[in-house]
């Protein structure tokens, strides 16, 4: 609990004193979520669905007692952040508003993500089916992730497109800084145009 408390005062500059951090949201989700864990684990019936349902009605956060969780797991703003069943979130990742780790499909088994360590979801970003993300990863707001992502790579746009920003790590809260793969694209094909039409 520790831990999850002091992810909060690293990764968030809002965070003011313990107070106010003991109101996060996300804080109590991961926690409720840590309690009805350990439950299912145990095979103890109903009782983790309804902590799983308690929690959603206070922070707005569904998480399935499934799920797994690595250490210092951060739900930052976490209104309507959906996570399924199979779900495993690695060490020291951090969760926005609305990000959705969801299943395809009605088949069993695992059928939600893994997602790797030190990871960064951004706001609205939905990661669907049974696919990795990579340590280190940055996934864009918005992204609609379906394929497994490697290491240290940045993902953004829907469908989601790979992309790497020349070597160089983002920080955690870089959002502004994600590349616009669509833009380059266009622009590349502006400059095509223009040197076709200068060439007249």
């Amino acid at each position: 609990m520790i831990n999850d408390i002091k992810v909060i005062f690293d990764k968030d500059p809002a965070a003011g004193n313990i107070f106010e951090v003991l109101m996060y949201q996300g804080l109590w989700a991961v926690w409720f979520h840590r309690l009805a864990h350990a439950l299912y684990s145990v095979k103890i019936p109903v009782v983790p669905r309804f902590i799983s349902q308690l929690s959603r009605f206070l922070t707005g956060i569904e998480i399935h007692p499934g799920a797994k969780f690595g250490s210092r797991v951060f739900i930052d703003h976490g209104a309507g952040v959906v996570i399924g069943e199979t779900a495993v979130v690695g060490n020291d990742v951090t969760l926005y508003q609305g990000v959705t780790l969801g299943g395809t499909g009605k088949e069993k088994g695992k059928r939600h993500p893994t997602i790797g360590n030190d990871v960064v979801i951004g706001a609205g970003a939905i990661v669907l089916g049974p696919i990795q993300i990579g340590d280190n990863s940055r996934i864009g707001a918005g992204a609609v992730v379906t394929k497994s992502v490697p290491p240290e790579t940045t993902v953004v746009g829907n469908p989601s497109w790979i992309m790497r920003l020349e070597g160089r790590r983002l920080d955690p809260l870089e959002h502004g800084a994600l590349p616009d793969p669509i833009h380059k694209a266009l622009d590349e094909l502006n400059q095509r145009i223009k040197a076709l039409e200068d060439k007249r």
